[in-house]
């Protein structure tokens, strides 16, 4: 079984080229690379966020495409960990499709966002996996994501 524990953020900064105010993930709390990999990641939402000033003013709400965001953040950190299990070359991971995506309740400052994400499939290039998005462990928005990985054009 090859299972592992939490990841800090330094890490995280390793692993993904997103970074403030677009760094969506600030802690992996564990991951397996067994079949199929999985990985566990959280995303404290604090008012302090930027989106919060016009989304919406008096009634603050995490807008539902930067859920999906950092759903797709955490498929990169699991593609990534993958892949460095493999010793393969470095990429940059693409969202390039969202399916199936619902979103079951709002997420305000104070909640912590728990994403789920397991990969359904990996084909050449590209890797579906299927995301969940928890706040005190319900349901707050799901999507299956398709990335692309390319080369990484940064040394």
């Amino acid at each position: 079984m090859n299972t592992s524990n939490g990841v800090d953020v330094e890490k995280i900064l390793e692993l993904l080229p997103h970074r403030y105010p677009f760094l969506l993930v600030d802690r992996v709390l564990d991951y397996s690379l067994d079949d199929p990999p999985s990985i566990r990641a959280l995303k404290n939402v604090t008012i302090n966020e930027p989106f919060f000033q016009g989304h919406f003013p008096g009634h603050p709400v995490m807008p539902g495409v930067l859920i999906l965001e950092a759903m797709a953040q955490a498929a990169g950190c699991l593609a990534h960990m993958v892949r460095d299990a493999g010793n393969q070359e470095s990429q940059l991971y693409y969202l390039v499709k969202i399916d199936k995506a619902r979103f079951n309740r709002v997420v305000v400052p104070g909640d912590q966002l728990v994403f789920e994400v397991r990969q359904k499939r990996l084909m050449r290039n590209m890797g579906l996996y299927e995301a969940i998005a928890l706040v005190d462990g319900q349901t707050a928005s799901s999507a299956e994501l398709l990335c692309a990985a390319r080369p990484d054009p940064t040394p």
